[in-house]
């Protein structure tokens, strides 16, 4: 459904620190300056504001990342916070929702978006 998600930064140096440790490998940096994330066919990328004002955090939006197991999203997380992120909402683990069991953690990037890691068992 998704072709790909951008945030917006204003600190791209920081930004590639914080995403390079989340992602566990070194962004592609693309020809307008933008980093650039690939994973299973998704695209995920941090620039600074095309407008050239200053870079702001949605209230109420969150940018989710599948992954592929309990173990997979703690290891996100923990490179999320080490690399200076900011642990949001309940500690990794199962939730219980009306569409499902799911595995979630949830951190805020140094610009403050809102990233969810997301583990859905086999049904």
């Amino acid at each position: 459904m998704f072709s790909h998600v951008m945030v917006g930064s204003n600190d791209i140096e920081r930004s590639k620190r914080f995403y390079d440790a989340l992602f566990g490998k070194e962004a592609h940096l693309d020809d307008k300056g933008r980093l650039v994330y690939r994973r299973g066919g998704a695209v995920f990328m941090v620039s600074r504001p095309i407008d050239g004002k200053a870079a702001s955090a949605s209230n109420g939006g969150t940018v989710g990342f599948d992954l592929d197991s309990p173990e997979d999203i703690d290891t996100w997380h923990r490179r999320g916070v080490e690399a200076g992120g900011t642990s949001v909402e309940d500690p990794p683990g199962w939730r219980a929702l009306s569409y499902g069991k799911l595995y979630l953690a949830y951190l805020r990037d140094p610009d403050g978006n809102k990233l969810c890691g997301l583990h859905r068992p086999a049904q």
